[in-house]
């Protein structure tokens, strides 16, 4: 089985190369399901339920987000309501949505996506590894397909969890840098591992943004409200190929696709 995970969603060069490109990388690598990471699909800044229910239609079967969860207001009313937009479990209880959810396969079985949330540089939340200790036993027991989306700052607590998770989960694969690393392996016990996806966005940019402006701010240390850059895009992602019966990794390759 074949699962395409594309990383961070960046404005609408993100979401229109994914209209344009997804289809081609399915048919190519005979993909099952579709997973992306959508905190940055508005204006760089957030999801709206309009964008998910678009980035669904272009084949998503879900879409997880990270310390940008909410910055569409609209988002916290919405969450509560669609299971397939999944934000990092280790949010304290009472947060609104969920942790994770189960995809339906094309064979009949399930697929499950669980996101966890770095504390290095990062929001404090519970600790992601001890919510993955409680919440990944509860996964195994409904399906042993399992995609983590591990969204940190640090390259290190990525390895971490990879190494934390290996052999309890299909794959752990990072979001959040939005700059694809060169690091895919199976890891000793089955497991595929990927520090960073990489962004899906505008390619002449600083991680999505208009060069200019991150520039001004680096130069001047002032406030500036960034906007997503516009031109040609990238898409990145990863390949994640598994048994389905085992839930073990075979192969975990990138994907970087300039429009």
């Amino acid at each position: 089985m074949v699962v395409l995970f594309i990383g961070d969603i960046v404005g609408e060069p993100g979401r229109r190369i994914i209209a344009g490109a997804v289809q081609k990388v399915i048919e190519r690598h005979h993909v099952d399901l579709v997973i992306g990471n959508g905190e940055n699909a508005a204006g760089g800044f957030g999801l709206t339920p309009d964008l998910a229910d678009d980035l669904f239609d272009l084949g998503l079967s879900a879409i997880t987000t990270g310390n940008h969860a909410w910055d569409k207001k609209e988002m916290v009313a919405h969450i509560r309501n669609e299971p397939r937009i999944v934000r990092p479990a280790n949010y304290p209880d009472g947060a609104p949505g969920q942790g994770s959810f189960l995809i339906d396969r094309p064979d009949g079985g399930k697929v499950a996506v669980i996101q966890l949330m770095g504390r290095a540089f990062m929001p404090t939340l519970d600790c992601p590894f001890q919510v993955a200790r409680r919440e990944i036993p509860k996964l195994r027991s409904q399906t042993p397909c399992i995609i983590v989306d591990m969204h940190a700052e640090t390259t290190s607590e990525k390895m971490a969890m990879g190494h934390f998770l290996d052999g309890q989960v299909t794959a752990v694969v990072g979001t959040h840098t939005h700059v694809q690393t060169a690091d895919e392996q199976i890891l000793p016990k089955g497991t595929a591992y990927l520090t960073d996806i990489g962004m899906t966005g505008p390619v002449n940019s600083v991680i999505g943004f208009k060069k200019e402006l991150v520039i001004e701010k680096f130069l001047s240390q002032m406030p500036r409200r960034f906007e997503v850059a516009s031109g040609p895009a990238v898409l990145g992602a990863a390949v994640i190929e598994f048994n389905p019966a085992t839930g073990a990794a075979s192969g975990i390759q990138r994907v970087r696709l300039i429009d």
